[in-house]
């Protein structure tokens, strides 16, 4: 049995869809912490339990009867992801889970300036030693992210952004392809493995992509970073959503999402989606 949480969000969600082309509805899952919200899973025969990390006593019954159990990171970033997915660990060691997936990032480090990074290194300490079969997924930076990250550039012909560095932005769809390949594997992955697009283009790459894309010269400005969290603010964003922003830059100019592996083209079968496909569109 395959049991997978997060299938409400659009990462794990899109894993079970592709789940579905490898092994029939009855071998899955869905653990959800709205169950309503998993109705669409419920309608096609695959069963929903109920699972919220906040509530430990929920989970044994959630996971019990896994072979393999795909955690989705917690994405709360107020929350202490390290104490949630503790949680999730030792009830799946609590009732014998075979293996545990877990959707972790790119440049996982207890050094990392990007706050979820640090939290993945944990995560995956806390998996080594429970004793239990584990496979990290450490997915490129996803490449959605970069209609937050760039602003108005077709506007204003600018991207602004307090340090620059190489990050290997990846398509989240092609990152849940490849969890359903890895899954489907039945243990073909041990320990961390690293799935990213095949470039890690700068922002100042980007910014020559775009300036083709649109015809005209789209310009780099880096900020630095009190100049950027200023111009954050005044256009509204709250301080701290920016301050855990900043992080990920901070970690791309120390080159933590610098590097490429060729892993995800080789389970995909294909090239992986491209910034520059991304910004074409």
């Amino acid at each position: 049995m395959i049991i997978i949480t997060g299938a409400t969000g659009a990462l794990n969600g899109a894993t079970v869809d592709h789940l579905l082309e490898r092994v029939p509805a009855s071998d899955l899952v869905v653990a959800a912490r709205d169950t309503a919200k998993a109705q669409r899973f419920a309608d096609i025969g695959i069963e929903v339990r109920r699972a919220d990390y906040a509530d430990a006593d929920s989970l044994p019954a959630a996971f019990d009867g896994a072979d393999q159990l795909l955690l989705v990171s917690s994405s709360d970033q107020k929350a202490d992801a390290v104490s949630l997915h503790r949680a999730a660990i030792e009830a799946a060691v609590r009732v014998g889970v075979g293996r545990i997936l877990y959707t972790s990032h790119q440049g996982a480090a207890p050094a990392t300036p990007f706050g979820p990074g640090r939290d993945h290194a944990a995560t995956e300490q806390l998996l080594a030693a429970s004793g239990i079969a584990w496979t990290s997924l450490r997915n490129g930076f996803y490449a959605h992210s970069l209609n937050w990250s760039l602003g108005d550039w077709r506007e204003s012909g600018v991207i602004a952004v307090p340090a620059d560095g190489p990050m290997s932005w990846t398509a989240r769809e092609d990152s849940a392809e490849a969890a359903a390949v890895i899954i489907a594997s039945n243990g073909g992955y041990d320990g961390a493995v690293t799935l990213t697009a095949s470039a890690a283009p700068t922002f100042a790459d980007i910014a020559a992509m775009a300036s083709d894309a649109i015809g005209r010269d789209v310009r780099l400005r880096v900020l630095g970073d009190d100049a950027w969290i200023a111009a954050q603010g005044a256009a509204g964003q709250p301080e701290f959503v920016a301050r855990f922003m900043l992080g990920m830059y901070q970690a791309a100019a120390a080159g933590f999402f610098a590097g490429t592996d060729p892993l995800l083209a080789t389970l995909l079968g294909r090239e992986p989606q491209t910034v520059r496909q991304l910004l074409e569109a």
